[in-house]
């Protein structure tokens, strides 16, 4: 237990005597960056930050005054008004009649931290994908189809119209608001050149200019906008990695060199984490470092970040050929680069306008093309595969040791949605490696689970009854691997109904599963197979049937995928992904079963083909959790589908009952019983 704070005169005695040249001021600082990263699983983990193996009194000081100011943070009101009117009264300050708010920020990643959430200090709009216009007299924030419900229920309708992604597109509303001559701002940091350049055309049609900010309106208004966020950037070690640093970035120098080009720029952070076996705590659920790096022909690497985040091991772990630079270093670092027409890597779909502006006008002759961190990073090495299957292993102990205590708690008609979610990370934190969740869990009861990126919250709790469904999808971050399960549970009795949609998603699951296609194969050209099912009774599903996964890395990566969109990336052996069609019955329930599956060239499979004119390639399973039997109508399986569900729960049992207890073992016998048995 942490003792109080005993004033900055203690802490610089204590600092002196163990030898740390920092101030208590400076301390304060760094404990700011602290506060707007997410809580890590090792409450003091940050203490690496002002050294290793402090004095107990120290680092007792230390959590107090962290504490401390925790407590002082300002809290500001929920004022939506107010913020919209400041907003505008600093656009009319500077002669714009509108300004975009993206949910994103100078990385386009998927998570932001505290600092970059503007789109939701301005709307109230908290999911993870939207922007808003905010012009002189009218404001429209824009979602998909995932967040049509969640808009309406955060952002009040007297300020902001809805509209959809892409039933409404941005620039069609713009044109229609703005009137000829208008400027329109935007911050060149949180777009992707390619975005910035179609609606620029598209505006400049309609007589209307797109302007560069200099620096973010929002933030001038916002004044208790937190600081950049500060976690450890750690080693992350080869054993895990299954490759050193300096093997990657020889591997992708030599491309370079093989190009002609000088150097790239990656400015996705999963990608440096994975160049560089690096991993961080910027961001909520993904384990990576918020950074830049500039990597030459050489195999050397300018890595751009704040140094106070660098553990006393990273800097030896990142070794002589990468240079750790501040931040502000980075746009001399382009200049740099680009100079005299040298050819420089960019990757248009995830780099911001304000990067290759910056290109440009060094003189730089930009190559657009993909990271050429993106493809050796989705194609998992030996060891990371071995990682992900142990990671797998654990992750569905704890799942069954949930789901059998979730079959005693939820027919007493108490159980909620969040004291599910929570007795998942309490089982989860059981196992060995675990670092946290790879994504907020979804836990949706009943009407709930038909929102497919539903965030049970204490208003929207609910309580899971009887005859109803529970769609969870949750995931966790392992040392060795990172993971991602759905499974749909029958709370009681489940209608006809509701069996007969989970079968022909179980059906689709499996056709997936048990594909094999050639090489050069995409995952859109399989989609249609999972869908297939659905289709046959007139229905279907709105989302992808599969993302990419990382190693204890992103749990969305690319760039493989399946789903309806076009995808020109080529399914490879090491890639994984999730297997996860569904069915939603807006009001009353949802389905999803989502596994984990690896592409494996099909004779380490163990299928022979003998005919076979091509090399051929299908999906290992890596998940292991049992598909609730209950809501299996038996008689719209075929015999094979039948034999796959017995099989892959054979495969569950036998790899799961050596570590579970005596009862969670008896429980997951009954609930992997052969389909034809007695339930």
């Amino acid at each position: 237990m942490s003792s109080a704070y005993r004033g900055d005169a203690t802490l610089a005695d204590l600092l002196t005597q163990a030898g740390i040249r920092r101030s208590p001021e400076e301390l304060r600082d760094l404990l700011a960056g602290v506060l707007a990263a997410p809580e890590p699983e090792d409450p003091d983990g940050w203490m690496l930050l002002v050294g290793e193996g402090l004095a107990p009194e120290l680092a007792g000081q230390l959590r107090a005054l962290k504490a401390e100011m925790a407590a002082a943070a300002p809290a500001e009101p929920l004022d939506l008004a107010g913020r919209v009117a400041a907003l505008r009264a600093a656009l009319k300050r500077r002669e714009l009649d509108g300004f975009l708010v993206p949910r994103g920020d100078e990385h386009q990643g998927e998570y932001v931290p505290p600092r970059a959430q503007r789109l939701a200090w301005v709307t109230g709009f908290t999911g993870s994908a939207g922007i808003a216009a905010v012009l002189a007299e009218r404001a429209a924030i824009f979602v998909d189809g995932r967040y049509t419900i969640q808009v309406r229920a955060e952002v009040p309708a007297d300020l902001f119209e809805y509209r959809h992604l892409t039933e409404d597109p941005l620039a069609d509303w713009l044109v229609e608001a703005l009137p000829e001559g208008a400027r329109l701002g935007y911050d060149p940091w949180l777009h992707t050149i390619g975005w910035v350049e179609k609606t620029r055309a598209q505006l400049e049609r309609a007589g209307i200019g797109l302007i560069a900010c200099l620096d973010n309106p929002v933030d001038s208004v916002w004044r208790t906008q937190p600081p950049p966020p500060l976690s450890p950037v750690v080693p992350h070690a080869t054993e895990f990695a299954g490759a050193t640093s300096a093997d990657k970035r020889a591997r992708l120098s030599d491309e370079l060199k093989r190009r002609t080009l000088a150097a790239a720029v990656l400015t996705q952070p999963d990608s440096i984490a994975w160049l560089l076996n690096l991993r961080g705590a910027d961001v909520p659920c993904t384990p990576l470092p918020l950074s830049f790096a500039i990597l030459g022909e050489d195999g050397g690497v300018e890595l751009f970040l704040d140094e106070r985040k660098l553990a006393p091991a990273t800097a030896a772990h990142l070794g002589n050929q990468v240079r750790v630079m501040p931040l502000e270093s980075f746009g001399p670092a382009l200049d740099a680069v680009g100079k005299g027409g040298r050819r420089v890597l960019a990757d248009p779909s995830c780099t911001s306008a304000w990067i290759f502006d910056r290109l440009h006008l060094a003189g730089a002759r930009i190559e657009r093309d993909t990271d050429p961190c993106a493809l050796p990073k989705a194609c998992k090495n030996a060891a990371e595969l071995a990682g992900t299957r142990a990671a797998h292993a654990r992750d569905g102990a704890a799942l069954v040791r949930f789901l059998h205590w979730l079959s005693r708690e939820a027919p007493k008609g108490g159980l909620t949605e969040i004291g599910a979610a929570e007795a998942l990370l309490a089982s989860r934190r059981q196992g060995r490696h675990f670092r946290g969740l790879s994504f907020d869990t979804i836990a949706g009861s009943g009407p709930n689970g038909a929102i497919v990126h539903y965030r049970v919250t204490p208003a929207t709790d609910r309580r899971l009854e009887p005859g109803s469904l529970f769609l969870l999808d949750s995931g966790a971050q392992y040392l060795d691997g990172t993971t991602d399960v759905t499974r749909t549970i029958a709370i009681g009795t489940p209608t006809a109904e509701m069996r007969d949609r989970f079968t022909r998603v179980l059906k689709g699951h499996i056709a997936i599963a048990t594909a094999r296609f050639p090489q050069g194969t995409t995952g859109s050209q399989i989609d249609v197979l999972a869908r297939l099912p659905l289709w046959m009774a007139g229905l279907d599903y709105d989302h992808g049937t599969g993302h990419g996964v990382g190693s204890f890395l992103s749990v969305h990566e690319g760039p493989q995928r399946i789903s309806k969109i076009a995808n020109t990336v080529a399914l490879q052996p090491g890639m994984i992904l999730s297997n996860e069609p569904g069915y939603y019955k807006a009001g009353a329930y949802g389905i999803r079963i989502e596994n984990l599956i690896v592409v494996r060239p099909l004779e380490e499979l163990g299928v022979e083909l003998p005919d076979a004119e091509r090399p051929m390639l299908g999906f290992e399973e890596l998940t292991l959790v049992p598909i609730d039997r209950s809501l299996i109508d038996r008689a719209l399986l075929g015999a094979e589908e039948a034999a796959w569900i017995d099989r892959y729960h054979a495969r569950v049992r036998d790899s799961l009952a050596p570590v579970l207890d005596a009862a969670d073992a008896a429980w997951l016998e009954r609930a992997t019983a052969p389909l034809d048995s007695a339930p």
